[in-house]
């Protein structure tokens, strides 16, 4: 009968909330999965349902990003800590927007310290700045807010978050730990467009040079039938003359 119960309790893929609740919130997320999801061989996912407690399916969050290292990719409806080793995602990442509320934000940090989040980044890209969370001494210690700092570097992830001051106010960028920047995929489809483009001009240029070659092939072959023309005649030219009595050759 308990095993029963298990059974029919329903844990939805969906809290029927949107992914984003804009444009630039949407690319900062698509962006940080994308990348995060190419570059680490564990689970990555965004806007994914994490229930940490079987059974209770009223205990959920879905972070915009969420990294559970050691655990297998693939595709899944929601993350089932039971079902996944019972490990928690290691890292989150919540990308502010206009809606989130401060009490919002409390709740979060507090469902993210209670289920065994161990570092939690909060980035503002509207603003152009970020917070982080870790937990310094251990597993089980509190998942604390950092003193603000203009660059963070995580082993974990492999990035490196930092706010530049421009003319316009602060920005927010994130680049790999060598200082690669991360590329979103209108930058991956341009950089395509120019590998083909180049790739068309290579193409354009051999084709080019092959004519020129062949042209040049048949000009040589050309003039090597010409040569050939003009030795038999005079070789027939010095027969005829001999047979006259006469030595093409004496001078």
């Amino acid at each position: 009968m308990q095993a029963e119960a298990r059974d029919a309790v329903v844990y939805p893929t969906s809290d029927g909330r949107p992914m984003a609740e804009n444009t630039l919130q949407y690319q900062w997320i698509t962006t940080l999965k994308g990348n995060l999801d190419a570059s680490l061989p564990d689970f990555v996912a965004g806007d994914l349902l994490w229930y940490p407690v079987e059974g209770q399916p009223s205990i959920r969050r879905a972070p915009d990003v969420l990294v559970a290292f050691g655990r297998p990719k693939g595709h899944r409806g929601s993350y089932l800590q039971w079902q996944e080793d019972g490990v928690a995602p290691q890292v989150v990442i919540e990308i502010l927007s206009p809606g989130n509320t401060a009490q919002e934000m409390s709740d979060k940090h507090t469902f993210y310290q209670t289920y065994g989040v161990q570092e939690y980044l909060i980035l503002d890209p509207e603003a152009g700045t970020f917070q982080v969370a870790l937990r310094r001494h251990g597993p089980n210690a509190p998942l604390l807010l950092q003193r603000p700092s203009e660059v963070y570097e995580s082993a974990r992830l492999g990035l490196r978050f930092r706010v530049d001051p421009t003319d316009v106010g602060p920005q927010l960028r994130v680049n790999w730990l060598d200082g690669e920047p991360l590329p979103t995929f209108e930058q991956l489809h341009q950089d395509r467009q120019q590998q083909r483009d180049r790739a068309e001009a290579e193409a354009r240029r051999a084709e080019a040079e092959a004519r020129r070659a062949n042209s040049e092939a048949r000009r040589a072959a050309l003039a090597t039938r010409r040569a050939q023309d003009e030795a038999r005649r005079a070789a027939r030219l010095a027969e005829k003359l001999r047979s006259l009595g006469i030595d093409p050759d004496d001078s």
